[in-house]
């Protein structure tokens, strides 16, 4: 009976995940969820209570609470610089492939039009960058000037909004490879100058 109703609150944060990606959170009803889950109306009620719980579960699911971070940042083995903008790719194609966290985005993007406060989306995501940089900044792998917080939360932010603008003006498709011309603008101001000593072990 638990992995049943497990599988129906799935069913039905999916379907309104790709209905609030496509048609927003207001031009989206809980009937429009009921009927592309396959549910009732009253499964959506009694599972999510309101529209705004059920947003607010998107929101929470993949993009506000980024569980893939953990193991995404985790090998040390891969120098932190290396880290970082593997992470930025990983984030960019979900953002433009995975229907829940497109969701997420356009939910958060819509945040005023919905009657529950949403978690803040770049939390852990700024805390994982701002992680990746302090190791990078240890092993000399970028400038002694770049602060970590600081630039940890410009990077995201900047990020973020090369990632909606370019799907905005040129659609979903073409967000690596803006990300890349963004990455060989960017990491040459956070690299150290040539022949600058790095620390024993860097």
């Amino acid at each position: 009976m638990q992995q049943r109703a497990k599988a129906t609150r799935r069913s039905l944060l999916e379907a309104a995940a790709q209905l609030f990606a496509e048609q927003g959170y207001a031009g989206t009803s809980v009937n429009d969820i009921s009927a592309r889950s396959g549910r009732t109306s009253g499964a959506v009620y009694f599972h999510y209570a309101s529209k705004e719980g059920i947003a607010l579960a998107v929101v929470r699911d993949r993009f506000a609470t980024w569980s893939q971070l953990t193991t995404a940042y985790a090998d040390r083995a891969v120098p932190p610089v290396e880290r970082l903008v593997g992470l930025s790719y990983d984030i960019a194609r979900a953002l433009a492939e995975d229907p829940v966290t497109r969701a997420g985005a356009r939910l958060w993007a819509e945040r005023a039009t919905i009657d529950a406060p949403l978690p803040d989306p770049f939390a852990l995501w700024t805390a994982a960058a701002t992680r990746l940089l302090a190791e990078a900044r240890l092993a000399g792998q970028v400038a002694p000037h770049v602060r970590p917080a600081p630039t940890a939360r410009a990077l995201v932010r900047a990020f973020f909004g090369l990632c909606s603008l370019t799907e905005a003006l040129e659609g979903a498709a073409t967000v690596t490879d803006r990300l890349t011309d963004w990455w060989q603008l960017t990491l040459p101001s956070l690299r150290p100058a040539p022949g600058t000593h790095r620390p024993a072990g860097g």
